[in-house]
């Protein structure tokens, strides 16, 4: 999948390297587990010299641009969702992801967080809510400050405007097993419509 070449003209105001070139080296970078070291190579066996630096600025600049296309085409998600969080390492610090899924498996959004506590848990739901809307039914793990981000955004509302808890240990195991498989070394293993999402959750903090 390639960015749309308009968009990469858009970006830069001079192009020294034609625009599917761009889009060939960001698509790359994005879908599979490759160092910029290890695209330069991979570019320069092909005939294309190009720098790590200037790989590393044409991710860097295309990443917001791409994520907010794929917004715009993303298909509606449903309004049953699965929420988790798991820790990572970004730049050799341990950060916080939190994630969420519907039924079908489809992304719904995710926060890369320096805590794990009820404000960032909250952040995150207004962030997926400010995008998705509100969900009807939200399951989640037993933590206490997910319970606690859903509590205050609940409070004031009716039964039928609030979105419903549920606490199952057993529906979040996804969240687990995509981890597992993730750091076993297997590759990325997301969803489809998302491609290179483990990357761009390291990015986002870049």
């Amino acid at each position: 999948m390639l960015p749309n070449m308009s968009l990469i003209q858009k970006s830069f105001r001079r192009l020294h390297y034609p625009v599917d070139i761009i889009a060939q080296c960001v698509s790359w970078y994005l879908a599979y587990s490759l160092s910029l070291r290890n695209l330069e190579e991979m570019m320069a066996e092909r005939g294309i010299i190009v720098d790590h630096s200037t790989l590393h600025r044409w991710v860097i600049r295309m990443v917001p641009r791409l994520d907010r296309a794929f917004r715009r085409c993303k298909r509606t998600v449903g309004r049953r969702w699965r929420m988790d969080e798991t820790s990572i390492k970004v730049k050799g610090e341990w950060k916080y992801l939190y994630r969420a899924v519907d039924t079908d498996g489809q992304t719904i959004d995710f926060l890369l967080t320096a805590k794990r506590d009820a404000a960032a848990a909250l952040r995150f739901f207004r962030k997926a809510m400010r995008h998705h809307g509100e969900p009807e039914v939200v399951t989640i793990d037993k933590s206490g400050a997910n319970t606690a981000a859903l509590t205050i955004l609940n409070a004031g509302k009716s039964a039928d405007g609030s979105s419903r808890v549920r606490q199952s240990k057993h529906l979040n195991n996804w969240w687990n097993r995509i981890t597992e498989i993730s750091s076993a070394g297997y590759g990325p293993c997301w969803d489809s419509n998302h491609f290179g999402e483990r990357r761009r959750y390291r990015l986002a903090l870049s």
